[in-house]
């Protein structure tokens, strides 16, 4: 049977609360080398054109970074998070909201400001946001905002996961690192050229929700559990530095 004439498993919600997990409809996580597209396994080139169709054409196309990629914990994480503002510039007026720490903001976050892992959708209904990009989050977390935001919002859904992908996505790409964004990227301006859409490609606005920040007052412990990451451990000696 045809790709395109596969039943849709995983669509755009609302699915109304507590819907069924992707796993128990029957959703399976992709084979290296494939990806899934509305609970099918397709071909990767397959879910990047839909994925970017839905970026191209859908409101308020946004893109959720998570700690993966903000946090320039490793070189490969630094080029990553270059790669998607690369692929943030060739998308018609794409938004990124991040999503630097999972614990919960009580009793209110600023939605304009960061998406709340616990509440994600909240974010996307204060936005209008209907297609929207997940990477650099936590498996764990991002199998929970996904179907928190299929149950509750209209929003397409697309995680690029580096590592076996998410079932509750309507598209799901895996193994995805710096290049891998690039070649979707590459997608993205092809299919952006096959619909007609003229952009040049434009770094995303910057939020005017988000603080300014004041690099000379922070501490290393203004950075909770993730401080180890910058205090060296006794004995250590740090040679290099970003």
């Amino acid at each position: 049977m045809a790709t395109e004439e596969k039943e849709k498993i995983i669509v755009p919600g609302p699915a109304g609360y507590n819907p069924q997990p992707a796993m128990f409809l029957g959703v399976d996580l992709p084979p290296p080398g494939k990806a899934l597209m509305y609970g099918q396994v397709v071909d990767e080139e397959v879910a990047m054109r839909e994925a970017a169709k839905a970026m191209l054409t859908r409101r308020n196309p946004t893109i959720f970074p998570g700690p993966l990629v903000l946090w320039g914990w490793n070189a490969g994480a630094m080029e990553k998070a270059k790669a998607v503002l690369e692929l943030a510039q060739e998308i018609p007026h794409c938004r990124i909201i991040p999503m630097p720490d999972y614990r919960p903001k009580y009793p209110k976050i600023d939605p304009e400001a960061e998406i709340n892992p616990n509440h994600p959708n909240l974010t996307i209904l204060h936005n209008k946001i209907e297609a929207c990009i997940f990477v650099g989050v936590h498996c764990h977390y991002a199998n929970l905002s996904l179907r928190m935001i299929r149950a509750g919002t209209n929003c397409f859904t697309i995680a690029l996961c580096a590592e076996m992908g998410h079932e509750d996505a309507m598209v799901s790409l895996r193994d995805v690192h710096a290049d891998e964004i690039r070649r979707f990227k590459d997608v993205l301006i092809e299919v952006r050229k096959e619909l007609g859409i003229e952009w040049e490609p434009t770094p995303p606005p910057e939020n005017p929700s988000l603080p300014k920040e004041e690099f000379q007052t922070i501490s290393p412990w203004d950075f909770g559990e993730y401080a180890s990451l910058l205090i060296p451990r006794r004995g250590e000696v740090v040679e290099e530095t970003e």
